[in-house]
């Protein structure tokens, strides 16, 4: 049994890890893979030292097998393959009482604020728990709560088939939502400076524009009729795209918000008074966008297995995480905690 902590300039140590039995309400998982997200990558580059005060064990895009249960547990049995949605909301608050408890007033983020996945047993509140169905692989489990991500996203800029969708930024939010906003019927355009991203959704079937090289705008009223996009997707995180993303959209598009900016951005409030524009915010997923994702790799309508670049056991998490420093080609590498079952 082990577990990984993160101790500060991109260094983990690995040691010993401990099994928690499960208190009421609780269940303990064995951990079968981790996803290394964006956020990690923030953590393993020491900019967030401040809030997850190392060593701290991270990781929250698992799989994983529910080891052992706490009293009171009905939602899982012993033996179910299962994925965490790593929200622990307090129920008290404003925002959990008008029923937000994803964006709670006072919310911890599971593998951030507490501790996280990277290690072989792993001991959590029952609520965060989805199973998985008998066709999802504990690989492809790893891939929920991103694809969460997206479908949330999808749901908060209320995106419908028929729609013209512009995503910036073609990292692995911006691929997954595109690929959510494709399985509803809309028409999908990523936005990328990365040639070898852009070959990324090319292949799963999506239009892209290099908007180094091109006249993002043109190319995007070319392609809408002189309209502009319904929905646009912020994911880059980067002022270039702010300054964009009012230009492309269409009179009364709507805007989402998905990218952290590090610093506040300019925005052109002028073209929402102009083209009467919605800004939209989307942070993390609900219960039901869980679901949805989970829906989506089991019934097939998305291909996932695209998305994952390496493997590598928890005693390699430092390779894993190295070989997604600056790589444009690695979109999800996985750390393995146990054999596939």
């Amino acid at each position: 049994m082990f577990a990984a902590h993160y101790v500060g300039d991109k260094s983990f140590d690995v040691q010993a890890g401990q099994s928690i039995k499960p208190s009421a309400g609780e269940v303990r998982l064995d951990v079968g893979f981790v996803g290394i997200c964006g956020t990690d990558m923030h953590i393993y580059h020491g900019v967030m030292d401040a809030r997850v005060s190392p060593p701290q064990i991270i990781g929250h895009e698992m799989s994983g097998i529910v080891a052992e249960v706490g009293d009171g547990v009905d939602n899982v049995a012993v033996g179910d393959h299962v994925v965490v949605r790593p929200l622990d909301y307090c129920l008290a608050c404003p925002a959990c009482d008008a029923g937000h408890s994803h964006v709670c007033q006072n919310l911890k983020f599971m593998g951030i604020d507490t501790p996280g996945a990277f290690q072989s047993s792993w001991t959590v509140k029952a609520r965060t728990l989805h199973k998985l169905p008998a066709n999802v692989s504990l690989k492809m489990g790893a891939l929920v709560e991103p694809l969460a991500v997206a479908c949330h996203d999808i749901s908060r800029a209320r995106v419908t088939a028929g729609e013209d969708v512009v995503v910036i930024g073609g990292g692995p939010i911006g691929q997954l939502v595109a690929l959510v906003a494709k399985a509803k019927g809309a028409n999908v355009m990523v936005s990328e400076v990365s040639e070898t991203r852009r070959q990324f959704a090319e292949k799963n079937g999506v239009k892209t524009v290099d908007p180094v090289n091109e006249d993002i705008n043109a190319v995007v009223n070319e392609w809408t009729g002189n309209k502009g996009a319904d929905v646009v997707f912020e994911v880059s995180g980067v002022q270039p795209a702010v300054d964009v993303m009012t230009e492309i959209a269409a009179v009364r598009g709507r805007i989402c918000m998905v990218a952290i900016h590090s610093q506040k951005p300019q925005v052109d409030l002028f073209k929402f008074f102009w083209k009467e524009l919605e800004l939209l915010g989307a942070r993390v997923y609900e219960h039901q966008d869980f679901e949805q994702a989970i829906s989506l790799i089991a019934s097939g309508e998305l291909d996932l297995a695209p998305f994952i670049s390496s493997v590598n056991s928890i005693d390699h998490i430092g390779d894993a995480f190295a070989s997604m420093d600056g790589n444009p080609s690695g979109m999800k590498a996985l750390v393995s905690l146990h054999e596939e079952k």
